[in-house]
């Protein structure tokens, strides 16, 4: 019967390849990366009108003692400073 209800709704096919409905780990808040990550904040980026994806910026170990207690601006500010980087893009299932 799995391969008719799949012939008969494709977008099953995806969802089981993908499981992109799943959000793992259970029960998480994205919000406070801070509990999850060490030096680590939640920012959010306005791409276009109408889309706005979250993103958490996270400075290297190195500076984890400059960081403690530090706000949203001082966050930001390390991004204009002259260290490397990286972009990490994580999947598709609405998850960090």
């Amino acid at each position: 019967s799995v391969p008719f209800l799949i012939r008969l709704f494709p977008v099953l096919l995806t969802k089981f390849v993908y499981l992109n409905f799943l959000a793992f780990p259970f029960f998480v808040d994205f919000r406070q990366p801070e509990l999850l990550v060490n030096n680590t904040i939640n920012l959010y980026l306005t791409t276009e009108p109408g889309v706005t994806v979250g993103i958490w910026h996270t400075v290297p170990s190195s500076r984890g003692a400059e960081a403690k207690g530090k706000d949203q601006r001082w966050y930001e500010e390390a991004l204009a400073d002259d260290h490397p980087v990286i972009i990490y893009l994580h999947g598709n299932g609405g998850t960090r």
